[in-house]
C-alpha cells in the first residue's frame, strides 16, 4: 500500500563544523538514480579539494545507497541514508563534503557528524508532502478533447500526458481517495461518453 512521503523542490545546503573539519551538506531532489548521480558528480566538481565527498539518495521506496567515499566502510553514506528515511524523505539526494581539519572524529564521531549533517540542512528545507495517487486515462472523441482538457487542467487534478490516436486519452493523477469522486465528474463532463481507465500508482503534492 503506497505511503505518503516528503521530498524538495529545490536544492538546500548548510556547513557545520566538528572539531575543526568542515561539514557542507547539500540536499536536493532526485526523481532517478540518474539525476541522483548526475548530483553528486556536481558536487564532487564543486568541490574538489574536500577530503571526502559522501553521498546517499533514496528514490521511491526500495532504491536506497550511501557512498562513504574512502571514510571508514559505514561511517557516512549508511547514516546519511538512515537521516533521510528516519525524516521520511524519499526521491532525495544529499552529498556531505567534508574538508579534514586535523583531528580523528573515530568512527561513532563520524557517523554522528555524518547524519547530523543531514539532518541539520533537512531541518532548514521546506520539505513538499508526496500523497499517494492513481494514474486515471480519460480517453474521449475528438470533438469533446478541447473542452474536457480545459476542465481538467483547470481542475486541482494534474495532467500528466496526453496522447492523440483514434481518441484523445489523457493521462491523470488523481488522490486515491478521489477515484471514485473524479470519475463520476468526468462522467457528467462528457455525457458519459468518456472511457475512464483506472491505472498504476503514482504519488502527487498534497
Amino acid at each position: 500500500m503506497p505511503v505518503p512521503y516528503l521530498t524538495l523542490k529545490t536544492v538546500v545546503e548548510h556547513e557545520n563544523e566538528v572539531r575543526r573539519s568542515r561539514f557542507i551538506c547539500a540536499v536536493a531532489p532526485a526523481g532517478s538514480v540518474e539525476e541522483a548521480a548526475a548530483f553528486i558528480d556536481g558536487r564532487r566538481r564543486e568541490h574538489p579539494s574536500a577530503t571526502h565527498n559522501c553521498s546517499a539518495y533514496v528514490i521511491g521506496r526500495r532504491v536506497q545507497k550511501g557512498d562513504d567515499d574512502g571514510e571508514p566502510g559505514g561511517t557516512a553514506g549508511t547514516p546519511m541514508v538512515q537521516a533521510l528515511v528516519g525524516r521520511g524523505f524519499s526521491d532525495v539526494v544529499a552529498v556531505v563534503s567534508r574538508y579534514f581539519g586535523g583531528t580523528l572524529l573515530g568512527a561513532g564521531g563520524l557517523v554522528r557528524a555524518y547524519g547530523s549533517a543531514v539532518t541539520e540542512t533537512l531541518d532548514r528545507a521546506e520539505p513538499v508532502r508526496m500523497v499517494p495517487a492513481r494514474l486515471v486515462g480519460v480517453a474521449v472523441a475528438h470533438d469533446q478533447a478541447g473542452r474536457v482538457e480545459n476542465d481538467l487542467r483547470a481542475s486541482r487534478h494534474a495532467v500528466r500526458e496526453v496522447t492523440y490516436a483514434g481518441q484523445v486519452t489523457f493521462a491523470v493523477a488523481v488522490g486515491v481517495e478521489e477515484v471514485a469522486d473524479f470519475t463520476d465528474w468526468v462522467a457528467t463532463l462528457t455525457a458519459g461518453r468518456a472511457r475512464v481507465d483506472v491505472g498504476g500508482e503514482v504519488h502527487v503534492p498534497g
